[in-house]
């Protein structure tokens, strides 16, 4: 009797203690600002599912993107490198993939967390958004999806969700529009208009084949416009399950709700074997979007309620965690992408874009509205709950964190810039791996921060900061993101320098006179910043003209609809039909 209870009270132990390799759910919102959650101080939009995160783990309050930018930030979490390095910096104005059928993309050479997971025997799969491109060379190469870079599943969008992907929300392309189809129209216009007025007074004669050649040319510019306006969604907005496409275009009715149910379904087949599950949510990139559950129902209209459904959801995950008995051995970390995009405010003058809080700027450039992010880790028993921590962590830092817990090995044929944060969020360490981050405006160094030992202070120093627009403004409004190049920005000889421990909201730049080691600690910066970019190898440019442009060799089709330049189906509702 005595030798059975013991042996119980054994097992129970050995239950209730995690084990040596955790799960791993990562967990990432697209364009959330920091001052959008309740556990960083928001106090009217309602998030108590990733609050209830917070509560039970680590909040960082100085968690850092790699970039402002999607594409390039995703990258660098995947692989735990500069996206410089990684050809995935823009040397153009895009930062960001725009069509699903551009050749560039992560490249197959990089090695993510996902794959060195998966050989330690790891199930992994991603829902939701990818942004890291798609094929090469042809329809079927599919060299940089997900399957191809570690994943085993992956249900969700290949692209980013552009206002043009839902009817009605506009579009990313109105500049390009207004220079290339409505400017020459309107010079087109006046052009017939005039030479019609002197024809008719008799002033010159005008032969009839140049009226014909001047509206054939306004056809030659309208014809295009119009079968880009109708053929945008279905080519460039789907759904994909593996490498199939299950939606085109992509329909946003439930879609939260859809993500969430593969999300908990994966983990509830996974029950009895280690998993990587990463989360990637479209929201709250415009278009917003919510289900009728969520609408009408925040207070900050359409963007509160895709915050407070995406917290739903996060809810869901953590809830099956719970009922499964997984939750003492899951790591969890929620994280946004980049800082909220503070220009997206509509014609009405109503908010889409979030609150980066007390700092300044916001998604697209490096001030630190635009690069500070939510940073929350949760595992019992093994990270202390509740604690918050104010030392400078990078996004990149997760994927040696994970990929150390899993027991691989990262690649050591190359410079891996993230570090373990485990020392840090145990209490091993009180102080960042990181004495320096280098922050760029797409392939441009941009500004430098340094943590010097032995020092609370953290300094900031730009090479150059965007003009904001109108003056006064806390964005580049007419551009509506700012800009790495040319009248866009300002550069500045000597560099702007902040002390970010005494002011985050970089108000005050420091001087000579202010500072008295002012010159001391920028020709440190300016050392570190020299050594930086010399341990840089160039390497192919994934987001070079060629590789940015749509390809129509490379557009994915519906098979069914493969002979028809409609590209439509909906696999989605047929599945529900048959289940029906």
């Amino acid at each position: 009797m005595r030798v059975g209870l013991l042996l119980l009270v054994f097992l129970w132990e050995a239950k209730s203690q995690p084990a040596s390799r955790p799960n791993i759910v990562l967990l990432m919102a697209d364009d959330l600002g920091i001052g959008d959650l309740g556990c960083y101080g928001n106090q009217t939009l309602r998030t108590p599912n990733i609050d209830r995160l917070a509560g039970g783990g680590v909040k960082l309050t100085q968690h850092l993107a790699a970039s402002p930018l999607c594409t390039p930030s995703r990258a660098a979490f995947m692989t735990g490198r500069y996206p410089i390095r990684l050809g995935m910096a823009s040397h153009s104005r895009m930062g960001v993939y725009l069509f699903t059928a551009s050749s560039g993309g992560l490249p197959t050479s990089e090695v993510t967390f996902a794959r060195l997971l998966k050989e330690q025997g790891y199930s992994t799969a991603l829902i939701g958004k990818w942004h890291l491109g798609i094929n090469c060379y042809n329809t079927t190469d599919f060299c940089h999806h997900p399957l191809r870079h570690g994943f085993d599943y992956f249900y969700g969008f290949p692209m980013t969700n552009l206002r043009d992907c839902k009817p009605g929300s506009g579009t990313v392309f109105s500049e390009a529009y207004w220079w290339l189809v409505f400017f020459p129209l309107q010079i087109l216009g006046v052009t017939v208009f005039t030479l019609a007025v002197l024809h008719f007074l008799r002033l010159i004669h005008v032969p009839i084949w140049v009226f014909i050649a001047l509206l054939l040319l306004v056809g030659l510019i309208v014809s295009p416009f119009l079968c880009f306006l109708h053929y945008f969604r279905p080519f460039n907005c789907f759904l994909m399950r593996n490498y199939e496409i299950r939606q085109q275009p992509m329909s946003f009715e439930n879609l939260t709700q859809r993500m969430t149910l593969e999300a908990t379904r994966f983990i509830r087949r996974n029950t009895e074997r280690l998993f990587l599950l990463f989360v990637s949510y479209l929201q709250v990139h415009t278009a917003l979007f919510s289900s009728k559950d969520f609408a009408s129902k925040s207070r900050h209209g359409i963007y509160g309620d895709a915050v407070e459904e995406m917290d739903w959801s996060i809810g869901q995950v953590l809830n099956v965690l719970d009922e499964l008995g997984l939750a003492s051995n899951t790591l969890v970390y929620f994280t946004s992408d980049q800082g909220a995009h503070v220009e997206e405010v509509t014609s009405k003058g109503e908010m889409h874009g979030g609150s980066n809080g007390i700092y300044k700027g916001g998604k697209a450039n490096n001030w630190e509205g635009g690069i500070r992010i939510p940073g929350i880790l949760r595992w019992p028993r093994v990270i202390q709950a509740g604690l918050e921590i104010d030392e400078p962590t990078s996004n990149m830092d997760i994927f040696p964190t994970v990929v150390k817990l899993a027991g691989a090995s990262p690649p050591q044929d190359r410079i891996i810039d993230g570090r373990d944060l485990m020392p840090l969020l145990q209490g091993k360490s009180q102080r960042s791996a990181h004495e320096f981050l280098f922050h760029y405006c797409n392939a441009h160094l941009n500004a430098v921060r340094w943590h010097p030992p032995h020092s609370k202070s953290i300094w900031k120093t730009f090479y150059f900061t965007p003009n904001f627009t109108p003056e006064g403004a806390n964005g580049c409004f007419a551009t509506h993101v700012c800009l790495c190049f040319g009248k866009h920005i300002t550069h500045h000889d000597p560099p702007l320098l902040f002390d970010l421990s005494s002011d985050p909201q970089e108000t005050k730049p420091l001087t000579p006179a202010t500072e008295p080691r002012y010159h001391d600690i920028l020709r440190a910066m300016q050392a570190a910043a020299d050594d930086h970019t010399r341990s840089l190898q160039k390497v192919p440019n994934q987001l070079s003209m060629w590789n940015f442009f749509w390809k129509p060799w490379l557009q994915l089709c519906c098979p069914s609809a493969s002979s028809s330049l409609s590209c439509q189906c909906d696999r989605e509702k047929q599945g529900q039909s048959m289940s029906n």
